[in-house]
């Protein structure tokens, strides 16, 4: 078994680097088949990756229940792979593809640490899967989404409130309500209903006006959930309000305000909140605070020391004793038996998830679609900085989770749900293509005729 494990660690790298290699190879590829291959490579990775994590940990357990699980993945990413091809034949194979990754790599760590907790991720993970099918049709059809803002505006704000006056403290934050023995953290679906409020009013018009009511209307998001002490969530919808209402205008001017207006924000939250100054203080120096705010701090840095650069091998190092190591500690938890080049490697993954985004976002023509784009690109990228750098003390914690990675039913939903609006857009960017492609044709066409 030791000798399994120790070899696997070496295996678990190797198909992590080659995985994200591909993808920024994909790009390399002149012709559609060069592509392909890539993708069912891409595909065999995942594969084996979550069926040699399942094995070692069932050779850990011994139970049926984890070897259930394996099947029961096995069974999700074949029918999502095959359902996505047959529907959606135009769609993004490598975006899929990226997401399956990041699931399978969450499946096993969360599985290594809580088998409970795995099995409830997965149960989420396929449910939202699901619903996502239905999403890029509605993206392609529902031309009435950039007229919604007013919708938007409501639908994001009554949830957020309702957290405020409904949700009990936890962590220091009121996060999420229980409906129905279901834990509900609505500020994470408020992340796509803001991104689309603010793409809405700023498509249309971009002019000093728009702006500044997009921005309050942002504002009052942000201000309901540091009332909420949800400051990690204001933080990214802070962030995602700086960046697309810059896109949209093209104006210097206004992240410059924005973000000299966050940093005073910023100080007066750590005047207000004693929660901010504790978290200041364990980031400025944890040790010093060991045996209470920085004890978390503390473990995550000592698990990714003693994982080094190859790790320790799943099942073989101490992840249960970071506090949530299963969700925002994860990443932690995963260079502690994984190692740091793992790690990187997964990073390359979620940067290339960002990248494939961005590229979407700048060859779409519809504007409005274009800035949902930027803004959910924006909010992926930002928490996964986030959750990275206060894992690593780079920042201070805020309390965020790996997308797709970390445990957590709301996160999970929200980030298939964005993937699958991305799929939407990337589908309609290959009918603006399309359209237009035959347009220039007809026109050529009758340019010849009239000669």
């Amino acid at each position: 078994m030791h000798i399994l494990t120790q070899l696997a660690k070496y295996i678990f790298i190797i198909l992590m680097l080659l995985f994200a290699l591909k993808d920024y190879t994909y790009y390399t590829k002149k012709d559609d088949e060069s592509r392909r291959r890539v993708l069912r490579s891409q595909i065999r990775i995942i594969y084996l990756m979550v069926t040699l994590g399942y094995v070692i940990l069932f050779l850990n357990d011994r139970s049926i229940l984890t070897a259930m699980l394996l099947a029961s993945i096995w069974v999700y990413f074949g029918i999502t792979l095959v359902l996505y091809r047959i529907i959606y034949p135009r769609s993004s194979m490598l975006l899929i593809n990226n997401m399956l990754m990041l699931l399978a790599v969450g499946f096993i760590m969360i599985g290594r640490i809580n088998s409970d907790q795995a099995l409830k991720q997965f149960m989420i993970a396929a449910g939202a899967t699901v619903v996502a099918f239905v999403i890029p049709v509605i993206i392609r059809k529902m031309r009435v989404l950039a007229k919604l803002r007013i919708l938007y505006a409501i639908i994001g704000i009554v949830a957020l409130v309702g957290v405020l006056g409904l949700a009990r403290m936890s962590g220091g934050a009121k996060l999420s309500i229980s409906v129905g023995g279901f834990t509900i953290q609505f500020s994470e679906l408020v992340k796509i209903s803001l991104v689309f409020y603010l793409a809405s009013r700023l498509s249309k018009n971009a002019g000093k006006r728009s702006v500044v009511i997009a921005a309050a209307v942002a504002a009052l998001h942000v201000v309901i959930l540091v009332l909420s002490t949800d400051l990690g969530t204001a933080l990214v919808f802070f962030i995602t309000t700086v960046v697309m209402v810059y896109v949209a205008t093209g104006n210097p001017l206004w992240p410059a305000v924005g973000l000299a207006s966050g940093a005073g924000a910023s100080v007066l939250a750590y005047q207000l909140f004693g929660h901010v100054r504790q978290r200041v203080t364990a980031w400025r120096n944890p040790f010093a605070v060991y045996d209470t705010s920085g004890y978390q701090i503390v473990q995550g840095l000592f698990a990714i020391g003693a994982g080094g650069w190859f790790g320790t091998g799943l099942c073989q190092g101490k992840p249960e004793t970071i506090p949530v190591a299963t969700k925002d500690f994860i990443f932690a938890a995963i260079c502690e038996e994984f190692g740091a080049v793992f790690g990187i490697s997964l990073l390359l993954v979620c940067m290339s998830m960002y990248l494939l985004i961005v590229t979407i976002s700048m060859t779409i023509r519809n504007r409005f679609y274009r800035l949902v784009a930027i803004g959910l690109g924006t909010e992926y990228a930002f928490q996964v900085f986030l959750t990275v750098g206060g894992v690593t003390k780079f920042i201070p914690m805020t309390g965020i989770t790996l997308p797709l990675v970390s445990y957590g039913g709301s996160s999970v939903v929200s980030t298939i749900i964005m993937l699958a609006i991305i799929e939407g857009l990337y589908i309609l960017r290959e009918d603006e293509g399309e359209q237009l492609f035959e347009r220039t044709k007809e026109r050529r066409t009758e340019y010849g005729e009239e000669i």
